[in-house]
This record gives C-alpha cells, structure tokens and sequence, in this order.
C-alpha cells in the first residue's frame, strides 16, 4: 500500500510541477498581451492565459508521470539521461495533443504539445537532479560536523549547582 501511495504522490506531483510551469508561460503570455497588446495576434485570442496552460500542463505531467513509471521501470533519476526523459516527455506529450486533436483541435498541436512535454520532461529532470545534488551536499556537510558529545549539558549542568538554589542539605524552608 506504501508503494501505491507514493506512486499516486508522485505521479500528482508531476503533474503539478508540469501545471505550474504552463501557468508560468501563460503568465508571460499573458504579461505580453497586457504590455504589448496586439504584439502577438494569437495572443489575444485567449484572454485569461495562464489557467488555460495550467491545466493541459497539469494532465500532460499526469500522463508523463505514467509513462515515465511505465518505460522508466524503478530507474532512479540519477541513472536517467536527458535525451531518453526528452524522448518520454515528447511521447506524453504528443498523448496529451491526441486528446486535443481528437476533441477538434488543429493539428499542428500535436508539434507544439510534443515539443512542450520534451522540454518539460528535461527541465523537470534537471530539477530533481539538483534537488538530488542539493540533499547529497547537505549530508555530506552533516556528515563532517561532529554532533555534541552525549549528555555534555548534563554533566555541565550536575558539576554547579543553580546560582538561585540554597546549598544542598540546608533547611531554610523549615523557617
């Protein structure tokens, strides 16, 4: 049950990072055609960008995630080269563009989706391998660092007593 569980997190995950991503474009997008209008004609043909990427982003990260679990077997992604995640990226991505076409999108879409879901695999490959690089520093920089000695404090603490405390043995709670 574990296992599934964090297969579910991360294929949500994905598909998170790969919306928030298209929100990002779309957000640019979105700045150009406010800054510039009419710069770009096919801008303003959609009027609220960045949900309209995020959630095609959101399902081609999903469905990248299942390939990835598919062709990619218990690899970690340290044993991942760019070019093959590239290539799975491309293959979701071109799924994702099926779903457009077949809905009545043109088909030049299945170009951009293809292109878009290779360059979202490699990005998020590079973001895992600094991530991976990052906590290996980390543990390395822990590992060098000596932790205190084991009841260090106590022994400090057991040598003096309180400067608020009476010595021990007086009664000057009897008077």
């Amino acid at each position: 049950m574990q296992s599934w569980l964090r297969r579910a997190r991360g294929v949500l995950g994905m598909g998170v990072l790969w919306g928030v991503a298209g929100a990002a474009i779309g957000g640019v997008l979105e700045l150009i055609d406010n800054v510039l209008p009419g710069a770009l004609p096919f801008i303003s043909r959609v009027d609220m960008w960045p949900q309209t990427l995020a959630i095609p982003g959101f399902m081609g990260g999903v469905i990248f995630a299942l390939v990835l679990m598919i062709a990619g077997g218990r690899r970690r992604f340290d044993e991942l080269s760019v070019p093959r995640f590239a290539t799975w990226g491309a293959l979701a991505g071109l799924l994702l563009g099926t779903i457009g076409v077949a809905n009545g999108l043109p088909l030049y879409v299945l170009g951009i989706t293809g292109l878009g879901g290779a360059l979202a695999a490699s990005g998020a490959l590079t973001l895992a391998r600094r991530a991976g690089d990052r906590e290996r520093l980390m543990a390395e920089r822990d590992a060098h660092e000596l932790p205190p000695a084991p009841n260090a404090y106590r022994a400090a603490a057991d040598t003096a007593p309180p400067a608020n405390l009476p010595p021990a043995g007086s009664d000057t709670h009897d008077r």
